[in-house]
């Protein structure tokens, strides 16, 4: 009798229990609605055989069964996506039925108002490739007019100062005025990407020097110039300033160069100067060119002092103190930049070309590509000049055409590890790349032809 009462005690106390439940999950529906009330429903029942397993004895095989059907609704609950807020309890619910079965629809009101529609946001727009390229031309390539001025004002300051340097420091040597130009100074700069170059050109004594083409050296280079003594019979060496330069009979671009960056390094007071000007002046000890680093609270630059060797009268060659290795370490570079700017203006001028912009956005691009960066201006201005005496369109819409033709031109010259110079095709541009160097640079190219904008 004890043991039928205590069942009925327990029986009795799952009803009332059960009641609850159902009570619950019956103003739930009004509060939460139909989802909101599944959701509770299913934590409830996982509670209530918590409930029913704690207050009676289960087998050992029951209890294992039914573990991971609990454990299921629990996690199902975690896992529900959240609902929208319920509607207050002011606004009129339906009255839902309560058969188990799919709630009654509510009949329409006059006090219900239609909700109205809310605007869609805009489709983004879809825009074409050569609107990107634009759109990167003026983001990433324009430099504005304002650091235009003020690093051609820094530029001038600074050759100010060290064209003093010189004569103070080598009185003996005829250095003549020191030049700023480059890219910058011809509008042909694409953002900070080039140095603005300072031209320290040497006065040689005429009828005491001679050019000799590299091709006629035993470097062999064609691009190289030797700057041979002559007339020693009648003018004995020490009667030219830089005869003290010579090596095997010519002057020596190496040894001028070593002079003038120990001096740089070394002798200029820049923390001085720089403080004058406003600006922090460091010279580079990493790279083999006599390049300084100018910081401004505003912007930053590099330039690039380069020692020239003007050719002769008839023709504008600049020859360079360029770092060369092997045998023609004491040859002189010839400088393309001047008759390079000048053939691209006067093509552009011609047809009122874009020639110059595709230069410039080329530029700008390999400039924000670490594997690109090996291509420089030069190179790059070649293409352009390769492609730029084609009877195609040279118009602003033809812009983003003449893009992607400069890509494929610059893949085909990879493949052949061959970039002719266009003054003189037996000077390979590419030649003293490395096969790693080529291969790196002729893949980030090649994919931005499948993908142009990629590249931007």
């Amino acid at each position: 009798m004890a043991e039928f009462s205590q069942k009925q005690r327990k029986q009795h106390g799952r009803e009332g229990l059960g009641s609850v439940v159902d009570f619950l999950l019956a103003n739930a529906r009004l509060v939460l609605g139909v989802s909101g009330a599944a959701v509770l429903g299913i934590a409830t029942l996982a509670v209530k055989r918590l409930i029913d397993r704690a207050t009676s004895p289960r087998d050992e095989d029951d209890s294992k069964a039914d573990g991971w059907k609990e454990l299921s609704l629990l996690r199902a609950t975690s896992h529900q996506q959240p609902q929208p807020p319920p509607a207050a309890l002011s606004q009129p619910m339906p009255l839902l039925s309560p058969s188990p079965s799919a709630p009654v629809e509510p009949t329409p009101t006059h006090s219900q108002k239609t909700p109205t529609p809310q605007p869609s946001s805009p489709a983004p727009l879809c825009l074409t490739f050569q609107e990107k390229l634009l759109a990167f031309e003026r983001n990433h390539v324009i430099v504005p007019e304002a650091h235009v001025t003020l690093v051609k004002q820094l530029a001038g300051d600074i050759a100010l100062e060290l064209q003093a340097y010189l004569r103070s420091k080598f009185p003996e040597l005829p250095f003549g005025a020191l030049v700023p130009g480059g890219p910058l100074y011809e509008g042909l700069q694409a953002g900070a990407a080039e140095h603005v170059r300072l031209l320290a050109p040497l006065e040689l004594e005429p009828g005491l020097w001679n050019l000799v083409p590299g091709m006629d050296t035993v470097a062999r280079e064609p691009r190289c110039w030797a700057v041979r003594r002559t007339q020693l019979e009648f003018h004995p060496r020490g009667r030219s300033p830089w005869d003290r330069f010579l090596v095997g009979g010519y002057l020596s671009s190496r040894v001028l160069l070593e002079l003038l960056r120990k001096a740089l390094a070394a002798s200029v007071n820049w923390p001085a100067i720089g403080s004058l000007l406003g600006c922090l002046i460091r010279p580079s000890v990493a790279s083999e060119e006599l390049l300084l680093e100018v910081q401004h609270e505003c912007l930053e630059f590099t330039l690039a002092v380069l020692m020239v060797v003007p050719g002769a009268s008839a023709d504008d060659r600049l020859l360079l103190a360029w770092p060369l290795e092997g045998l023609a370490a004491n040859l002189w570079l010839q400088d393309l930049y001047p008759v390079e700017a000048a053939c691209l203006r006067a093509l552009d001028d011609r047809d009122a070309g874009t020639r110059r912009r595709l230069l410039l956005l080329l530029c700008g691009v390999c400039r924000r590509h670490p594997a690109l960066v090996r291509l420089g201006w030069s190179h790059l201005t070649q293409v352009v000049l390769h492609l730029g005496q084609e009877e195609v369109a040279w118009t602003e819409e033809a812009l983003g055409d003449r893009f992607l033709q400069a890509l494929e031109f610059l893949v085909g010259s990879l493949e052949q590890a061959s970039l002719p110079c266009h003054f003189n095709p037996s000077v390979n541009l590419l030649g003293s790349f490395r096969e790693e160097e080529i291969d790196d640079i002729g893949y980030v190219l090649y994919r931005g032809l499948q993908v142009p904008e990629s590249l931007l």
